[in-house]
């Protein structure tokens, strides 16, 4: 490989190397006379295991980006480094460096044979040991990471060059020291130098405003010398910062008028040009939050799964997460920043931009909300929490060791009928087939008569069509009583399967003697096998599932049963060639329009759905009690779909405890607590994606079988609703929505990739009994 850049001499003239065979004499006599005071042997070893660029790999930082592939989400990396190849780089720190730190550099050999021999007679003599190198002698020193001002250094050093000058060309050695120098505040190479001290790029290929200018390159190379202030006296030696103090800036301008005189000797400036450049006095403040790279930010959870995600790609399986961190990777998600910050702004409920039903609560309240998009399981959007570095509250991973890591487990509550729903319309159950609805009811098959612990099952809420409901009644006012019944109807392990196969990976059992739920892959075994762990409370919600397993089965019902995997990884390339890119697929739940049409219709009539932005939108509530309590509750949901957009929203508690409000109320529900962030978030968030609503109507059910009813005094879709208990409703009746097309915006394809085994997360014990 030879280079081809420009900057190649004074005036930036070209200047042909000597031939090979004539340059390694007078390195070879400076070589032996140092050898001469080490030994032969030991001279011998350190020219034979030498590394060369080719060895060597340097660590780069990877940059995770949001979904549009050029906003940046964080950095990863030991070192903030971005290698920019030589005839990239525009000339400006090209010619700084060599001004700065070799003005021989295009005619010198690689060794600077004046120091060598200074070296090796105070070796021999026993003197001052002597410094002094070449630029591709320091090169070699960074490569071979050799320390100290030693003859055994100086010697290695004088190796690795001779071999770097007779093997490379200097447009291909002072790329190899530009991207590799340390030029303080973490920054490693010019290019991540340019933009940690003032915002701009050495790409030639940039808008010229954004290029690095001599004057600034002049600067970044003067802080070359020191690249940080002595740890021992950082005040008096602060080195070349020009921001760390006064005596700092001083010596930068010093070194810089140095520099600029190198310039004007080398020819790439003229005095004329050089009298009329100025200091740049632009250098940004040094930053102390640097180094943390937007981890500690709420998408700093997104970057946790993005990497666990990464360990079960090819690529990747195996390899310790250095090998992604410090590859220099550029790994786009599938995190939309408009999508992303609407879910911030709704679900940090510390933020003034949250709903007010939760703004100004104890510091206990916790919400989590999850995004994904209908038909390729994208998350969109996710929130776990207000810090990366923080408990997630939305999911669970495994960390690079294999430990399961968030607390994203919670009991869904009434929000799980609509697995339930999806099983019943699968199975030809209509949504207006009525069924037996009083207040309570006992269950002898499934053991809840009154005398067993637990007690018959109860409603929570009432309903005007009890104790004869239709299933969309009992949906909508969400009877416990009669999903309790649809349940044992259906058997637990259709309810399951259809959970599972509509997203939700992962559930949380009670164990006996064991006082943490412990997480169930509902894929690892078949449905029956599964169900054998769980009891028919399944279909009211009294197993914890994650946000986000929750989110991506509304997802799947958005996409008209059509499921994706959830997965937050579009793509990672590097240097312009892709690594990996996601593997889009979709699966079918085997229900038909029909069945989807009901679904859509049932859930479309829960007034806490209803969005008032001219979108059609579908949802369930949840609420799940404390303890026996039938007044206090510690897990609100709320979760739903348009064509374009499905999420789940959870509000809870960091402790277990139950919701009280900061006045001191209990009265905390799914549509108190999580409804409200729940249609904050999906209106903000289809307004900012700038889609047509008309292209994502749902369709018309034709209940097939069914005589329909008068709609003449049917109230429209957004009022009936569930009231707590003792709450009076007005009695809500079939109706029929205005007509609407048939959709024809819902995605139907792509997938993603499967995420890997992992043993259960750490959670907190399930302390609730009753759905709502």
């Amino acid at each position: 490989m030879r280079g081809t850049g420009e900057t190649r001499g004074p005036a930036g003239a070209a200047t042909a190397s000597p031939k090979r065979k004539r340059r390694r004499l007078p390195v070879v006599l400076a070589v032996c006379v140092l050898l001469a005071g080490c030994g032969l042997v030991a001279g011998g070893y350190y020219f034979d295991s030498v590394p060369t660029p080719s060895d060597l790999k340097l660590p780069e930082s990877t940059t995770v980006y949001y979904a549009d592939g050029r906003t940046p989400m964080a950095k990863l990396g030991a070192q903030n480094r971005t290698i920019v190849p030589y005839d990239q780089m525009n000339d400006s720190a090209k010619q700084a460096i060599v001004a700065a730190e070799d003005r021989t550099f295009w005619t010198n050999r690689g060794i600077d044979f004046k120091g060598v021999l200074r070296a090796a007679w105070a070796n021999v003599s026993g003197g001052q040991r002597q410094g002094a190198s070449t630029l591709t002698q320091q090169y070699a020193r960074i490569a071979a990471d050799l320390r100290g001002v030693t003859y055994s250094r100086k010697l290695r050093e004088a190796v690795i060059a001779w071999k770097l000058d007779d093997a490379y060309t200097k447009e291909e050695i002072l790329g190899f020291y530009l991207n590799t120098v340390p030029f303080g505040r973490g920054a490693y190479g010019i290019e991540a130098a340019a933009q940690t001290y003032f915002g701009k790029t050495v790409r030639r290929d940039a808008p010229t405003e954004r290029q690095l200018t001599q004057a600034e390159a002049m600067v970044l190379c003067a802080m070359v010398k020191q690249p940080e202030a002595d740890p021992a006296d950082p005040e008096g030696t602060p080195g070349y910062d020009p921001r760390r103090n006064a005596l700092a800036k001083q010596n930068s301008i010093d070194r810089w008028n140095y520099i600029r005189d190198g310039m004007v000797k080398l020819g790439y400036l003229t005095p004329q040009q050089a009298a009329d450049l100025a200091y740049p006095d632009t250098v940004r403040p040094i930053d102390k939050d640097a180094g943390r790279s937007d981890l500690d930010r709420p998408t700093g959870l997104v970057v946790n799964h993005v990497l666990a995600e990464l360990r079960g790609t090819e690529p990747f399986r195996g390899k310790p997460d250095e090998v992604i961190r410090d590859g220099g990777y550029r790994i786009v998600t599938t995190i939309d920043k408009r999508v992303q910050d609407a879910a911030e702004a709704a679900a940090d409920i510390r933020r003034d931009t949250a709903p007010r039903a939760v703004r100004g609560q104890p510091r206990n309240w916790q919400a989590a909300l999850v995004a994904v998009e209908p038909g390729s399981g994208r998350v969109l959007g996710y929130y776990g929490g207000d810090k990366g570095s923080g408990a997630d509250y939305a999911g669970w991973y495994s960390d690079e060791d294999g430990q399961a890591r968030g607390f994203g487990q919670h009991p869904p509550g009434s929000s799980f009928k609509v697995y339930d729903l999806a099983a019943a319309v699968r199975d030809g159950i209509s949504v207006k087939e009525r069924f037996d609805s009083p207040d309570t009811k006992e269950f002898p098959a499934s053991g809840r008569t009154k005398g067993s612990a637990a007690g018959p099952i109860r409603n929570a809420e009432r309903a005007p069509c009890q104790p004869d409901c239709a299933l969309w009644e009992a949906t909508v006012a969400s009877l416990n009583v009669t999903y309790f019944e649809l349940t044992e109807r259906l058997g637990t392990d259709k309810v399951i399967e259809m959970a599972r196969q509509a997203g939700v990976e992962s559930m949380w059992e009670t164990v006996r003697g064991n006082p943490r739920p412990q997480r169930v892959d509902l894929r690892s075994d078949p449905a029956g096998e599964v169900a054998k762990r769980f009891s028919t409370e399944v279909g009211i919600g009294q197993y914890g599932i994650t946000v986000q397993d929750h989110a991506n089965g509304m997802a799947t019902f958005a996409a008209g049963g059509k499921r994706a995997d959830a997965h937050f990884v579009r793509s990672v390339s590097k240097d312009d060639e892709e690594v990996w890119t996601e593997q889009l697929r979709t699966t079918d739940l085997g229900l038909d329009r029909e069945a989807i049409d009901q679904l859509d219709w049932t859930l479309r009539r829960v007034r806490a759905a209803k969005l008032d932005n001219g979108w059609d939108s579908a949802g369930k509530t949840g609420t799940w009690q404390a303890g026996k309590s039938t007044t206090q509750n510690v897990h609100t949901w709320m979760v739903g779909w348009t064509g374009a957009l499905a999420s789940a929203v959870w509000l809870g508690t960091t402790d277990g405890k139950p919701l009280r409000t900061s006045d001191g109320s209990y009265d905390v529900y799914g549509s108190t607590g999580a409804a409200p962030i729940w249609r904050q978030f999906m209106t903000k968030a289809t307004e900012a994606m700038k889609l047509d609503p008309g292209k994502y109507r749902f369709g018309e059910p034709k209940f097939p079988g069914d005589t329909p009813e008068p709609t003449a005094t049917a109230p429209p879709p957004s009022t009936a609703a569930p009231t707590p208990s003792g709450s009076p409703s007005p009695s809500p009746t079939p109706s029929s929505p205005s007509p609407s097309p048939e959709p024809t915006g819902r995605p139907t394809s792509r997938p993603t990739l499967t995420p890997s085994l992992s043993p259960p997360p750490t959670v907190a014990p399930t302390r609730t009994r009753g759905p709502r």
